[in-house]
């Protein structure tokens, strides 16, 4: 069910047209009083009754907000147009708020791509776009906004593993922009049939579970470990050929295969060790 505009009148001058018939009707009923005419008696009950039917019609709608209008049942329109309005007084009318709002879910335990237990929270921002699907396609569309927004968080942290293992995978730690692109789309999915626009979702919290958050931590300092080793190999292979060539070029010292091979052991040692090596100076001979 997609909303409609349904007709309605300007409130303020039903308003005074209603304080006009309601004052008249008063009026004649003194005048029949005073007259001891009972004749006037009908036509004035008649306007106070018509004028106090008349008030139930009148309703407020605030800045952006929508009056959902239904008619036994049936629904007539919505009505977006801010102040005092006027409409059928057999009308029911339903207030739908169409400011925009933000929802932060609880800290969900799931399991990634990967299979660990890991701790996840969003902030979803949304608003009302459609107040007839919210009203009519779905009981509550509060409550249904937390739970599909939930929902759509589990699949997609599921979908991903925590950490990148991979060059050009999406992980939920290293690509934050293109996972809460892609929570934003499935929560959308879900929410449109409820007439809800989805603004903005974004992580709010992302962690290992309590139980192996000691042993990722362990892991991870592992790996960074790992790939700083592999940049000084790297690093200290390239400055050994370099020596190498040099000393070639210059004639400086000649060496044979052995000599070389036991330059490149001491040169890896002094360029790879943590710490500072401590020389031993050979002063009797070249070898």
């Amino acid at each position: 069910m997609k909303e409609t505009d349904a007709r309605s009148l300007s409130g303020i001058p039903v308003l005074l047209l209603l304080i006009a018939l309601m004052l008249a009707g008063v009026w004649l009923v003194l005048q029949a009083v005073i007259s001891h005419r009972a004749l006037l008696i009908l036509p004035a009950l008649g306007l106070i009754v018509l004028s106090a039917f008349g008030f139930a019609g009148l309703y407020k709608v605030e800045p952006n907000q929508a009056a959902v209008l239904s008619l036994f049942g049936r629904y007539v329109g919505s009505v977006r147009r801010e102040g005092l309005n006027w409409s059928n007084p057999l009308f029911a009318k339903k207030k739908v708020s169409l400011r925009v709002r933000n929802f932060e879910s609880g800290k969900l335990k799931v399991n990634d791509l990967d299979g660990n237990p890991i701790e996840i929270a969003a902030v979803i921002v949304w608003q009302v776009a459609d107040s007839a699907e919210a009203v009519y396609n779905v009981d509550n569309y509060e409550s249904f906004v937390q739970i599909q927004s939930e929902s759509a968080l589990r699949a997609m942290a599921s979908a991903h593993p925590y950490d990148q293992h991979e060059d050009g995978k999406v992980s939920l730690r290293s690509h934050p922009q293109e996972v809460s692109q892609n929570l934003q789309e499935q929560i959308a999915e879900r929410l449109g049939r409820a007439g809800v626009e989805v603004i903005e979702a974004r992580i709010s919290h992302l962690a290992y579970a309590p139980e192996i958050a000691q042993a990722m931590l362990q892991r991870q300092q592992a790996a960074a470990v790992v790939a700083a080793r592999s940049h000084i190999v790297a690093g200290a292979v390239g400055m050994v050929e370099m020596a190498l060539t040099e000393l070639q070029k210059s004639g400086t010292v000649a060496l044979d295969e052995e000599r070389k091979a036991h330059m490149v052991s001491n040169l890896l040692v002094v360029l790879c060790g943590d710490r500072g090596t401590q020389p031993v100076v050979n002063a009797g001979s070249l070898y």
